[in-house]
């Protein structure tokens, strides 16, 4: 077995990757039923479909700081364990609302509160407790292992997705995701960790969080990436997200050219954690930085009403670059940041990637009635291009060093409000986050 691969020997670690697959395969599920769930109601709408799914967002936003805190003051995979438990319950509660045709819109945007809440407590423990599991240079290779396994259960959810709501309608899809957070908690149960940091519970809620932003913005490069990862994670979303599908309909034959431009980038997350698990490189934060300027490659060829298949083409090597980007940043994060504050710094980490998500997708549509969609396009694409080169300017983001143990940085003495890319610190989705961070779990 390739040494790569040999970490998949450890029985904590093939938990962890088969959790995650299974909820992420259940996830991808759960937002078409919910979509036509909504739509069939009697008081459904398209404005009441994005009250639920602004309602689930919004409270995943709003409560992942806390996830953070709890991950670092209890045992991770037990508040993993926990968190799917939650989920679970919500969505059966959906499910058999819908089932029993009791369900309205303000009861489905309550649970998806409750289910993004669940989102927010689950998703800084599982990316902080990889560490706890594996060690070295295998590091890398486990958690481009994790990464495929949840891009994997996310295209078989996606894919089958339809077909389940078609057979059986939207209530028992619901219930199909419920049973597979359940499942990934039974999984979640199988985990030993190898290594504890020391948890202290005396310290307060506030202090514990004052201590996480401290060693958030101690660390130049760390609140720099972030920022970078804001400024593209907000023009990528509007530019992609919501300009691809209109150009898309427009010049390129509508739905099936999208979902082949979308199908080719779901393939390029695939062979781009395949290809992090076998990469090494003593300069992880440098490539990583660089690797942004493939993000928006195809925002280009959409400006320029290029064939579909060139699109698509481009959309593929983004979604290489989003893989590996991702797998590179969680792994230089968890060798770098002390154990016992790293789910606290990968909150923030999530919460400034993303937060600012709605504002681009809110602006792509005044953007290109101003500017027209095809320049509205390559304007978004040139900035992202920009900022990777940008945020290489600084000799912090240069000089991270793959091999650097983690260590307590001190006090700033001053926190930057807002960093040379954008407003202040910012985890990606690239849309997977698509597959934005906080879209996955």
């Amino acid at each position: 077995m390739s040494s790569n691969l040999r970490v998949l020997r450890d029985r904590s670690v093939l938990c962890l990757l088969s959790a995650r697959s299974v909820s992420l395969l259940g996830n991808a599920i759960a937002p078409v039923a919910l979509a036509f769930t909504v739509l069939d109601l009697p008081d459904g709408s398209a404005t009441a479909l994005g009250l639920v799914l602004t309602a689930r967002l919004a409270s995943q936003v709003v409560f992942v700081l806390l996830g953070g805190v709890v991950a670092d003051r209890w045992p991770k995979y037990r508040v993993m364990v926990g968190a799917d438990v939650v989920a679970g319950l919500a969505q059966s509660v959906a499910a058999a609302l819908v089932i029993t045709e009791h369900a309205s819109a303000l009861s489905l945007a309550l649970l998806a509160c409750v289910n993004g809440a669940a989102a927010a407590l689950f998703e800084p423990a599982s990316r902080s407790v990889m560490p706890q599991l594996v060690s070295g240079e295998v590091l890398q290779s486990a958690n481009g292992l994790l990464q495929l396994a949840m891009r994997g259960g996310n295209i078989i959810g996606a894919a089958v997705a339809g077909i389940l709501v078609a057979l059986v309608g939207p209530g028992p899809t619901l219930a199909i995701d419920a049973a597979s957070f359940l499942v990934s908690a039974v999984l979640l149960t199988g985990i030993r960790l190898k290594s504890t940091p020391p948890i202290g519970t005396s310290a307060s809620l506030v202090r514990q969080l004052r201590d996480g932003w401290q060693e958030f913005t101690a660390r130049q490069w760390v609140w720099v990436m972030v920022a970078q990862l804001c400024v593209v994670n907000v023009l990528l979303a509007g530019g992609f997200y919501v300009l691809g599908p209109v150009v898309a309909k427009d010049q390129l034959g509508g739905a099936p050219a999208w979902s082949l431009i979308l199908t080719a980038q779901a393939i390029g997350y695939v062979v781009g954690s395949t290809t992090a698990v076998r990469l090494r490189t003593r300069r992880p934060i440098r490539l990583a930085a660089l690797l942004t300027m493939g993000f928006p490659l195809p925002l280009f060829l959409l400006a320029a009403e290029a064939p579909v298949a060139a699109v698509a083409v481009l959309a593929f090597v983004a979604g290489i670059c989003i893989d590996v980007y991702e797998v590179l940043l969680d792994t230089a994060l968890q060798k770098n940041v002390p154990e016992d504050k790293l789910a606290r710094v990968m909150s923030y980490e999530a919460v400034g990637s993303f937060a600012f998500v709605p504002l681009g997708l809110a602006l792509a549509g005044p953007a290109s009635a101003a500017l027209g969609v095809g320049p509205a396009l390559i304007w978004a694409g040139a900035l992202i291009v920009l900022a990777g080169p940008l945020v290489l300017l600084l000799p912090s983001v240069r000089a991270v060093d793959e091999g650097q143990p983690p260590t307590s940085a001190p006090p700033a003495a001053s926190v930057p409000v807002s960093g040379p890319l954008g407003n202040g610190p910012e985890s990606g989705a690239g849309p997977n986050r698509d597959d934005h961070r906080l879209e996955e779990s």
